[in-house]
């Protein structure tokens, strides 16, 4: 047996409560891995450019990889893949927690949700088993309290996966959550529209099978090996979660400070902080499956106007996106905020920039108070930035605009409104400014989902991380241009690796590198790849991405940033002046990538990697 696989995808038709297994052959998982590789793959051959992504026929895609299950450090995640609403092209999200380790257990490689239910429902997966359950009475819940019913339902120890009230309002940045409380997210690309327009409510994995392993002993020693080292890079991340790099960020110029606007929140940062948070409502660390690093922040405020807080607390782009972005520097209204984003089902990224575009149009007067029902919009007032996420989650008022996101927003209100929408292929901005890394710049424009400042992870290798074994034994200059095509390329290969074999980037700071990987997915499935062979894998996973979105009309025209921040020079904060130069960054990865000059993969290219070409 192909050690790292139980071997079998489950697919549910949902119209007719059908259920299929099929197998993964080994050449399949080769090629794909699990996870993004093979969701893509799926999600490339059964649906269409004129697939309606809130329609039955898109596919709603739960994917684990290899390493999923296993004892490898922070391996305990899954992916999910669709054709997402928000950006009409191929969507993507990567989380943790302990649900897709629990489906993997359950029995399942992956999950394929296809058709839509006639009323709302849920799914119980237990032990190879699969339920179809009533989920009227769940409809209208928020995402936690789904989770505590589902429990007492089922089986207290199984793991929920749920959408909150945005999703079955299919609000198109709505995401899924799990994990209860502790709030993991599928976040990105409007993924819990899909599962509300699908009318399912969650889905329940509880397993008991022990992942195959092909060398047991030889993992574990490997694992003994990196264990101390993994802890100690990533200290900070534990003691001060991810917003512990907060101030440094500000500093770096790094932070989206009012609606791209300004380089300057010295004093917000400090205000907000992973060092403020662990000094007042830290009450917890919470680790997602196989994790050894603990970078979840558990917070608790039980009185004043921001009661009641009790479950995940605000993480780096929560207080980037819904605190520096809004000016707000209440650390306390931030995680109220988080909260209200994690019941409601929200993705906290593009919320905090959707309101921030809301706070610009109403002071440019291209919103007005009857716009907003009465609700007076300004910069750094906690409340009403609170009132939005409500609205928003509620789609009530003027939520139901903001909720479609910033570019159809920015459409529907006109005028100049679009020159503020910070967009890219229709995904919001997160909280890394790409005048600070001109690769983040680069890689924002390329990324498959948009927006994206994971699916490269440049700027980590342009401020601490190093990759030898891809040519970058030192860091980089962030605000250089040689070289940045065929750097920020690598890395987009190497991200879909760590998303298809399913590792958490993290990883990155505790000194993992290409070889280890390749260690670890030898030892659990018994292959014998090599370094260069696997670094194939991710650039054929990154390049049937892009085939997708050329099928869906992607193009050059497509791989560009919001005008604020290829022209805007901020003036102050540590990336001043500064503007990425994308235009000769684009044709030089272009070239690398073997991609003609209007973006598209060429065919000896695509057929080097085994691909055919789009259609």
């Amino acid at each position: 047996m192909l050690g790292g696989y139980v071997g079998k995808i489950l697919y549910v038709d949902l119209t007719s409560r059908d259920l299929r297994e099929e197998r993964i052959s080994e050449d399949v998982a080769r090629k794909y891995l699990g996870g993004s590789g093979l969701g893509a793959r799926i999600l490339y051959d059964l649906t269409r450019a004129q697939t309606n992504a809130l329609g039955p026929e898109n596919l709603l895609i739960f994917m684990n990889g290899p390493l999923t299950g296993t004892k490898i450090p922070l391996s305990g995640r899954h992916q999910v893949v669709a054709k997402s609403p928000l950006t009409s092209i191929y969507g993507e999200s990567d989380v943790g927690g302990t649900w897709g380790s629990q489906l993997k257990k359950a029995g399942y490689d992956g999950l394929v949700l296809e058709g839509r239910a006639e009323k709302p429902t849920y799914l119980w997966i237990c032990d190879g088993t699969v339920e179809f359950r009533d989920a009227t009475h769940l409809w209208g819940m928020d995402t936690y309290e789904v989770d505590e019913t589902l429990k007492k339902e089922t089986d207290l120890k199984a793991v929920t996966n749920s959408i909150g009230p945005a999703g079955e309002r299919l609000t198109r940045i709505a995401g899924i959550m799990t994990d209860g409380r502790d709030g993991r997210a599928s976040a990105r690309c409007g993924l819990g529209a899909v599962m509300g327009s699908k009318n399912v409510k969650s889905i329940v994995a509880k397993g008991s099978k022990e992942v195959p392993l092909a060398n047991p002993e030889g993992l574990m020693h490997s694992i003994r090996e990196c264990s101390k080292m993994i802890v100690d890079g990533t200290k900070s991340l534990h003691l001060f979660g991810t917003s512990g790099g907060t101030v440094a960020i500000e500093q770096l110029g790094d932070m989206p400070v009012k609606n791209w606007l300004e380089g300057r929140f010295e004093e917000g940062a400090k205000r907000i902080s992973g060092t403020r948070m662990a000094e007042s409502i830290l009450v917890g660390r919470y680790y997602c499956g196989a994790c050894i690093v603990g970078c979840g922040r558990r917070v608790k405020i039980e009185h004043g106007p921001y009661a009641l807080v009790d479950g995940a607390g605000p993480e780096y782009e929560t207080m980037a996106c819904i605190g520096a972005t809004n000016l707000v520097d209440d650390l306390k209204a931030i995680a109220k905020a988080h909260e209200l984003c994690n019941r409601y089902g929200l993705d906290v990224i593009s919320t905090g920039q959707v309101i921030g575009f809301a706070f610009e149009a109403y002071e440019r007067g291209l919103i007005t108070a009857e716009d907003t029902g009465g609700l007076t919009l300004r910069w750094g007032d906690p409340a009403s930035m609170i009132e939005l996420v409500r609205r928003i989650g509620e789609r009530e008022g003027i939520g139901w605009l903001l909720g479609e996101g910033v570019k159809r927003a920015a459409d529907r209100i006109g005028g100049i409104a679009p020159e503020f929408a910070l967009h890219v292929k229709g995904l919001e901005l997160p909280g890394h400014d790409p005048r600070a890394y001109n690769s983040v710049g680069l890689a924002y424009a390329t990324s498959n989902r948009g927006a994206c400042h994971l699916q490269a992870a440049s700027h980590l290798f342009e401020r601490t991380v190093t990759m030898p074994d891809l040519g970058y034994p030192q860091t980089l200059d962030r605000f250089g241009v040689d070289g940045k095509g065929e750097f920020v390329a690598k890395m987009q290969d190497l991200m879909c690796i760590f998303d298809s074999a399913k590792l958490c980037k993290f990883l990155l700071f505790g000194e993992v590198k290409v070889w280890r990987i390749v260690e670890w997915l030898n030892l659990v499935t018994g292959w014998n790849l090599t370094a260069q062979e696997l670094m194939k894998v991710g650039e054929r996973i990154y390049n049937l991405k892009r085939m997708y979105n050329v099928r869906c009309g992607v193009s050059r025209k497509d791989d560009t940033l919001p005008p604020r921040v290829l022209t805007h020079k901020r003036g102050c904060g540590g990336a001043a002046s500064n503007l990425p130069p994308l235009s000769t960054m684009l044709s030089d990865y272009y070239a690398y990538r073997g991609w003609d000059e209007m973006g598209i993969p060429t065919e000896a290219r695509l057929t080097q990697l085994g691909l055919t070409p789009s259609h």
